[in-house]
């Protein structure tokens, strides 16, 4: 099966056929969900090089694990079990990396979309508007990285990947009601988390 012909095959198909060892559809799988992948993790780690390294490991544990695919829940949503599982232990690797090293408050915050802007062209937003678009981006992650890791879960992937109640719980294996309930504080929280950083509380 040839990569260009992804959009026109299903995901269950194109399993089937990494089952009997084709690699170039496994290719088109990974072609088709890593941004989501990405997402999730970038979002859950807050670190652009953390989130790659995730995608990457989710990507090769799925293929060492596609024959335990039973189908039960969407494929994407079975990836997604994996790479949230794999943010955990990157999220706890760094803990303890962190609390085993001297913390200096005068080292640079390792913010995901770097500390250099483009030059932009004569259409784009000023810089002064750049500046502040980004620093709003940067706040909103912190808020998303102060909640506690169930919250912060269930918000990436009900608000931020739009996955609907059963399938965040199927990915986190909780109940739809729990999922509401978190959902519902982790808003919360991040809207009190801006206000206070923004001034307006």
């Amino acid at each position: 099966m040839k990569v260009a012909e992804q959009n026109s095959v299903s995901d269950e198909a194109l399993i089937v056929a990494c089952r009997r060892g084709d690699t170039s559809a496994f290719e088109c799988l990974v072609l088709r969900h890593q941004r989501m992948l990405f997402n999730i993790a970038v979002r859950m780690t807050g670190i652009h090089e953390d989130a790659a390294d995730i995608v990457q490991d989710a990507f090769i544990a799925a293929w060492s694990k596609i024959g335990d695919y039973r189908g039960e829940a969407r494929f994407s949503t079975w990836l997604t079990a994996i790479a949230v599982n794999l943010s955990r232990n990157r999220i706890q690797q760094r803990r303890v990396t962190e609390q085993r090293s001297a913390y200096s408050l005068n080292a640079p915050l390792p913010y995901s979309d770097g500390e250099e802007l483009p030059d932009p062209p004569g259409m784009s937003p000023s810089v002064l508007e750049q500046l502040e678009e980004a620093e709003l981006r940067q706040q909103v992650q912190r808020c998303i990285e102060a909640l506690d890791q169930g919250f912060r879960e269930v918000l990436v992937l009900r608000d931020m990947q739009e996955m609907s109640y059963e399938e965040v719980g199927t990915a986190l294996q909780l109940r739809e009601g729990t999922v509401k309930s978190r959902l519902f504080r982790a808003r919360d929280a991040v809207k009190d988390c801006l206000k206070r950083a923004l001034g307006t509380q």
